[in-house]
């Protein structure tokens, strides 16, 4: 079959267009002839070594995919030939070979039916990046009583793929919704899917702009996909108990934090780490997730789908900053 191959970690530039053996499935496993696949900065972060796995090279990227199912092992639950299926958070593209490939073996607990009116497409980007978003939104159980009324939520890099499922499943819980983008066109999209109101962050009074609009309310709680120089303005706008579940650094190192601007607010700011979920945890956060998205007329967004032999191009537009997902069509 053909694959594209990660012989170094020297960066997406440098993966290969190759041929390797067939996999085959092991008890409980699934092999799928795999029709699109996405992209995803945990990838690219593999890729250069910044991501803590450690697979044998070369590795096969890709954590995200739907495909038809080729062949079925023993205890492989209810999942039968000739079925299309997407797959949910597993090791598939991180310790094992995933699915920048014309088929991969996945775990059959890590699979899922298509939702009714989606979209191959749009299934084959969306468990990573809900599953993420979800875990963001969740994970803070016990935190201080929030003020009457509703919350807040923050969301930075709200057009990325987890911004844009943060804010579709903040809506989805009644929360107000504030969203960064740097886009005009972006920030206009943004305000279809969910988002109350949208800024962009490079204005030099994001704070007081911000404070004014939502005055008086705070941000109880930011999904931070940027970190860099943006994370003590996100820390500014919090309130009392507010908290921060960062997702990622496309912002880069944060250069200057002063440690005192949490105390006397109690702010509270965490890692989410989706690969915590078990498969059966993820299961059942994908269930709630779909009736969710059901429940507000939403969709997960692609932004672009690239063939498979235009792999390349789809991770340089990644690194772009797209409007959603970028998917691969691996197979018609």
């Amino acid at each position: 079959m053909r694959a594209w191959l990660m012989d170094s970690y020297a960066g997406v530039e440098q993966l290969r267009l190759g041929e390797v053996p067939d996999p085959q499935p092991g008890p409980a496993e699934v092999l799928l002839k795999v029709r699109y696949a996405a992209l995803n900065p945990a990838d690219a972060f593999l890729a250069q070594g910044l991501y803590p796995a450690e697979p044998p090279l070369p590795h096969i990227l890709g954590r995200d995919g739907v495909g038809d199912v080729e062949i079925v092992e023993s205890r492989a639950g209810n999942i039968c030939v000739g079925d299309t299926v997407g797959i949910l958070r597993c090791e598939t593209g991180v310790e094992t070979p995933g699915t920048l490939a014309e088929k991969v073996v996945v775990p059959a607990e890590s699979l899922v039916r298509i939702p009714d009116g989606w979209s191959l497409e749009e299934m084959a980007g969306a468990p990573l990046v809900f599953l993420t978003a979800w875990q963001s939104l969740t994970q803070w159980n016990d935190p201080p009583a929030p003020p009457p009324g509703k919350s807040v939520l923050l969301v930075t890099g709200a057009s990325g793929g987890v911004g844009v499922a943060s804010v579709m499943l903040g809506k989805s819980m009644d929360l107000i919704v504030v969203a960064l983008s740097r886009n005009a066109e972006k920030r206009t999209k943004l305000k279809t899917l969910g988002a109350d109101v949208v800024f962009d962050p490079a204005d030099k009074n994001l704070v007081k702009t911000i404070s004014a609009v939502i005055s008086p309310k705070k941000v109880d709680l930011a999904v931070d996909c940027v970190g860099g120089k943006l994370l003590p303005q996100v820390i500014a706008l919090l309130g009392y108990g507010g908290t921060i579940s960062v997702v990622g650094r496309s912002g880069g190192t944060v250069q200057e934090f002063n440690t005192a601007t949490l105390l006397f607010r109690r702010i509270r700011i965490g890692g989410v780490s989706v690969g915590d979920y078990t498969a059966q945890a993820a299961q059942t956060a994908w269930k709630e997730i779909v009736g969710r998205l059901n429940a507000i007329g939403q969709r997960p967004q692609v932004d672009r789908i690239v063939s498979f032999e235009e792999v390349q191009k789809g991770f340089a537009r990644l690194a772009q900053g797209p409007m959603g997902k970028v998917v691969v069509r691996v197979a018609g």
